[in-house]
């Protein structure tokens, strides 16, 4: 089943297309790669889907992106319960300067207004023990965000996403500032996050790519230019320009 589908998807800042008539589709609790080399368009798609893009200047777009069937590209669209749906992990953790605690329950009063303590501290726990940081964590609650280590702060940022309980889950670059070790405790958890959540990510990193995705598309020039399943991405694909890429010929 498809929870996102993209037809005769074009995108523009100014006079310059950034994407060129995309048309695919990502399936439902699956997690699905982008790849591509600098300036291909992946991050731009990615930001389509929760209309990042509209915060910059001259940016229009033609075509459409369905998710759950509706056209969330349309000026009928509410942002705020989009981004409630679809929630971005950025490239670089960015909790808020404020305590671990405040950071979970930010959307939770966003969204749902005035909310029990009680139903407070259980959306904490319950979103902390989703990232697998509950146990570290739970009697350090009060204590400022920002002095959590790199991995730590990465994770807080997914688990202040899924406090809103959203479907789809967008990653942009989520490992890029990561050691290796802490990269391998990330793919480990966007492996157990795809039981609940339907994943987006973009990434340069191709290894990474291969170990965790189901689905991968390459993206070239702003032209989504082969889709398909991962280890058949890698292993055979089908146009010369998605071999030469993950061959490491340019790129």
């Amino acid at each position: 089943m498809f929870k996102v589908q993209v037809n005769k998807l074009n995108l523009w800042y100014g006079n310059f297309q950034a994407l060129k008539d995309v048309n695919t589709a990502f399936r439902e609790k699956k997690i699905t790669a982008v790849i591509g080399p600098s300036g291909c368009g992946k991050s731009t798609l990615l930001r389509v889907f929760n209309r990042m893009n509209d915060m910059i200047d001259g940016v229009r777009t033609s075509g459409e992106v369905l998710i759950d069937g509706i056209n969330v590209i349309t000026s009928l669209t509410d942002l705020v319960s989009l981004r409630k749906k679809v929630g971005m992990v950025f490239q670089r953790p960015n909790p808020f300067p404020l305590s671990i605690y405040e950071n979970i329950v930010f959307g939770e009063r966003i969204h749902a207004g005035i909310a029990t303590r009680e139903k407070l501290d259980q959306v904490v726990e319950e979103s902390l023990k989703s990232v697998l940081l509950w146990d570290e964590l739970k009697d350090k609650l009060h204590k400022p965000a920002l002095r959590l280590s790199l991995e730590q702060k990465q994770r807080l940022c997914i688990a202040r996403l899924i406090a809103v309980k959203p479907d789809v889950l967008l990653m942009d670059e989520p490992c890029s500032t990561l050691d290796p070790q802490a990269t391998m405790r990330i793919e480990e958890l966007m492996r157990e996050l795809k039981n609940n959540y339907t994943i987006i990510i973009v990434t340069h990193n191709m290894q990474q790519a291969a170990r965790v995705s189901d689905d991968a598309g390459f993206m070239l020039l702003g032209e989504l230019i082969e889709f398909g399943n991962t280890e058949a991405i890698f292993t055979a694909p089908k146009d010369k320009r998605t071999e030469d890429y993950i061959t490491g010929r340019y790129g």
